[in-house]
């Protein structure tokens, strides 16, 4: 299968507060006294969207974290921590002293947010932490905990691997450090900083307890949120929009036209309306070199720090939207530079959401079928392993939505299930279902299918899927008369959302 290469940096925390080991002696480390208070506690109350239900909320959540105090009077935390968030709380700990925080900038797909305290003052006294940008393979880092008396608990760890991997959010592939270290169960454990010689080099992305193997969010990635987010409006990281192949098959290379020296990655899809695509890039052509870096056959490119690392780090860490990236190319044996201009790809750009963080879900409820459009967000309700039991259809599209659906100003309409009703009898099993057309309307979005159900045909709305049963009649005068039954029999506060 081809690299999938959509340049839009996500993170999203996989670290949940029981997924730490809980019986590994952890190493101390030698830190100076003053930099302990450079941690606060961070309380965290707040309810999530039931997709499953769409017109309500979860149960409500708390979480307790920590945060890392830097300058400016900022705290850095993980995103996943203040997601759907009602309240948020500092707590020195040395003290005990509270006060609430607001939000300042918040990046779902970095997995990074900066929380600001609503009295300037709480900061105070406090020694920032510094970011060090120059972790390299072998240095030793500290993952810096807190006991419950406040006291500070250090484990060190050795830094293995500097690679790019794929994030949680799953829209694309960023710099990740990868750290040997024996790591302890602590109530905090959402925002975990790294630090090496008493400065920030990264934040904990997800640990494996039985490998005991950590992902860090780096220094560079942190670097880049927070430039970004001293910007009058944050603009997000940058996405070029591009999947990619190696070339080490020679046939592969000849098939291309390849005539120079052996080396770039093979061009396998261009998305619809990204930079690459504005810029003149084509499926079969050969990338050869990125922001004046020669590429290999494998994508990597030679970074002074880190020796051989794939290409894709200089279009995120390295590239702000809104710069312009020359690429050099080979097209059918010629030489050619195609010149980029980045820019961000909103969640909204996508035909499926990616994430949908803080945002109700939209829905519409037609005498007790609820349709819904399809969202990562949604298929996550199956849990940690969506992508196996969520209904299979639905994560292929999900999966290959540009190629699906090369229309990007759309969404995937589904008939996700049948409330039992007096309309909807015989149609109980019913789920899951692509809906077409309505009324003999094409559906693109819930607002088509909410014009288009104004419109009955003889008096009854048609609804038309891409499964089977193919074809869903119901009355339109009964679905109007039993529509306020139907919300006082499942609580409905209203049957549709649709801003």
């Amino acid at each position: 299968m081809p690299r999938r290469f959509c340049i839009v940096f996500g993170i999203l925390l996989v670290a949940a507060t029981g997924a730490l080991a809980k019986k590994e002696p952890a190493l101390p480390t030698s830190v100076n006294a003053t930099k302990q208070l450079a941690l606060v506690r961070v309380n965290v109350t707040g309810q999530s969207y039931d997709y499953f239900r769409p017109w309500q909320k979860k149960a409500p959540f708390s979480k307790r974290a920590l945060g890392a105090v830097l300058s400016k009077g900022r705290v850095l935390v993980t995103a996943d921590l203040v997601a759907n968030q009602n309240y948020v709380e500092l707590e020195r700990a040395e003290s005990g002293e509270k006060t609430a925080a607001n939000v300042q900038v918040i990046d779902y797909e970095a997995n990074l947010a900066l929380l600001e305290p609503t009295e300037k003052t709480f900061l105070d006294g406090i020694t920032p932490l510094e970011i060090t940008p120059d972790t390299v393979v072998g240095d030793r880092l500290a993952a810096w905990q807190l006991e419950p008396t406040g006291a500070l608990l250090a484990t060190e760890g050795l830094v293995t691997t500097i690679q790019m991997t794929q994030y949680p959010i799953d829209v694309g592939q960023f710099l990740t450090y990868r750290v040997s270290i024996p790591m302890q169960y602590r109530e905090n454990s959402y925002t975990v900083p790294l630090v090496k010689n008493n400065k920030l080099a990264g934040l904990l992305l997800r640990y494996d307890s039985r490998s005991q193997l950590l992902d860090a969010i780096p220094a560079p990635i942190i670097t880049h949120f927070l430039k970004e987010a001293e910007s009058q409006k944050y603009r997000g990281f940058p996405s070029a929009g591009f999947s990619f192949f190696p070339t080490r098959d020679p046939e592969l290379r000849q098939f291309a036209g390849e005539t120079g020296k052996a080396g770039g990655v093979y061009v396998t899809r261009v998305e619809s309306n990204m930079p690459a695509m504005k810029a003149g890039l084509q499926v079969g052509d050969i990338v050869t070199a990125v922001a004046n870096h020669d590429i290999d056959q494998n994508g990597n490119y030679v970074d002074p720090l880190y020796g051989k690392i794939e290409f894709t780090n200089l279009l995120t860490a390295h590239a702000y939207s809104g710069d312009v990236v020359p690429l050099r190319i080979e097209r059918d044996g010629k030489p050619m530079q195609l010149n980029v201009t980045l820019e961000h790809r909103d969640a909204r750009d996508y035909i499926s959401p990616p994430y949908n963080f803080d945002e109700p879900p939209r829905y519409y409820v037609l005498g007790g079928l609820i349709f819904q459009e399809l969202s990562r967000q949604y298929l996550k309700e199956w849990g940690p392993n969506w992508q196996r039991e969520a209904p299979q259809r639905l994560v292929y599209f999900d999966r290959f939505q540009s190629e699906l659906f090369p229309d990007a100003n759309r969404r995937v309409v589904i008939l996700s299930q049948v409330l039992p009703a007096n309309t909807t009898i015989g149609y109980d099993d019913v789920a899951y279902l692509t809906v077409t057309k309505v009324n003999g309307r094409e559906i693109k979005s819930l607002g088509d299918l909410a014009e288009a159900i104004k419109q009955p045909v003889e008096g009854f709305i048609k609804i038309e899927t891409e499964e089977d049963p193919k074809q869903i009649e119901l009355d339109a005068a009964q679905v109007a008369a039993d529509a306020p039954n139907l919300q006082e029999n499942y609580g409905i506060s209203s049957l549709d959302r649709l801003d």
